[in-house]
């Protein structure tokens, strides 16, 4: 008990050891795609971090200039083919567009081209083979942007179980019951797939980088009566990991009754402790509220509020590009986001819709 305390009480100095690679030498970036998360997340990352941005496009007009302006980047274009061509050898592009996007884009790289995009990577599981094939072919050091993975508090809580705080894990558990302005996201007013694959995705890949690939899944995801032009944007999943391991996953993304009830957290039990996130960004979505770490030992302890460097905006999107360059540099040997692990949590998400789609199991009242 008492190492369990000395460990939890020096807390910051083992959270140090959980930072995210960062290049020796940052490259410049190339962002194409110019939208609310490259404004709200990306760039303030970016600046934070000092990788530099050397040129922004977005074909939707003044859009990048206006981005550029507001950042201090040099160049601005209205296509992705201008931005790619100006692009130095040893750019890293960043692109952030919708997922259907990503099949055009990509072929336009250059052979070897460094490249982070956003999730999803592309709107179904063929098209997530294609993109895979895309940046096999062409050679590509491709990673997907999970940017929830280098969130600080998921960090923080991946510190005290390498520390052997948590012990060995049996729950994971993921909450999100709030309200989200998906007005916000026009492509998405009738996208035939939206909760999962735009939201609930992060949290599969989540609990793959926690536990690995899980051995199947129980889904429903269902749609709001009151936005009946939008896909489902309602969901519980139940990952299969064993009969010794409980993972998951609830989301209500039209509790519109005040905060009160609203919830979005991460909870991880082990056999030695529990820690609790909060995920502050999906409550009072664009704005947010302040991320969170709490941790409890075993036998039963109360709970500890713990320091955190930042948050999942911007902080966590230092993370998905400091570790991309890192790799690309050679001074990291890992890149948990690459397109191989990423395609795996889009067969996953693939997985929850048929799921979904299949009829329940009977019940014999008869």
């Amino acid at each position: 008990m008492q190492d369990t305390i000395h460990l939890a009480a020096n807390f910051v100095q083992i959270a140090a050891a959980a930072l995210p690679p960062r290049p020796k030498s940052p490259r410049p970036i190339v962002t194409i795609g110019a939208g609310g998360i490259v404004r709200n997340a990306h760039l303030p990352a970016y600046a934070k971090a000092g990788f530099p941005v050397i040129a922004v496009s977005d074909p939707a007009p003044n859009v990048a200039a206006t981005l550029a302006k507001d950042f201090n980047i040099p160049t601005s274009f209205t296509s992705a083919a201008e931005a790619i061509a100006f692009a130095p050898p040893d750019a890293v592009f960043d692109i952030a567009t919708p997922a259907s996007q990503l099949v055009h884009i990509l072929p336009l790289l250059p052979r070897n081209a460094t490249v982070l995009f956003q999730k999803p990577m592309g709107d179904t599981l063929e098209e997530a083979r294609a993109i895979r094939d895309i940046c096999r072919s062409r050679d590509l050091t491709a990673a997907v942007n999970f940017f929830l993975r280098y969130a600080p508090n998921n960090l923080g809580a991946r510190a005290l179980f390498d520390h052997g705080l948590l012990g060995q894990l049996h729950d994971i558990e993921v909450q999100v019951r709030t309200y989200t302005p998906w007005q916000l996201w026009s492509f998405l007013d009738h996208a035939p797939r939206l909760e999962i694959l735009y939201h609930s995705i992060h949290y599969l890949d989540l609990v793959r980088s926690w536990l690995g690939n899980p051995q199947g899944v129980y889904a429903k995801t269902v749609r709001n009566p009151q936005t009946p032009t939008h896909a489902p944007t309602k969901t519980v999943m139940i990952l299969d990991y064993g009969s010794n391991t409980r993972v998951f996953i609830a989301t209500n993304h039209f509790h519109n009754f005040g905060d009160r009830y609203q919830e979005s957290f991460a909870l991880w039990e082990g056999t030695a402790g529990a820690a609790r996130i909060t995920i502050g960004l999906n409550l009072d979505y664009p704005h947010g509220k302040p991320d969170t770490l709490e941790f409890a030992a075993r036998p039963a302890q109360s709970w500890q509020t713990l320091p955190i460097r930042g948050e999942a905006f911007p902080d966590a999107f230092i993370g998905t590009m400091g570790a991309l360059q890192a790799y690309a540099e050679g001074t990291s040997s890992t890149l948990p986001s690459h397109f191989e692990d990423a395609f795996q949590t889009m067969a996953l998400v693939e997985a929850c819709y048929r799921s979904s789609d299949r009829p329940a199991e009977p019940i014999p009242f008869d």
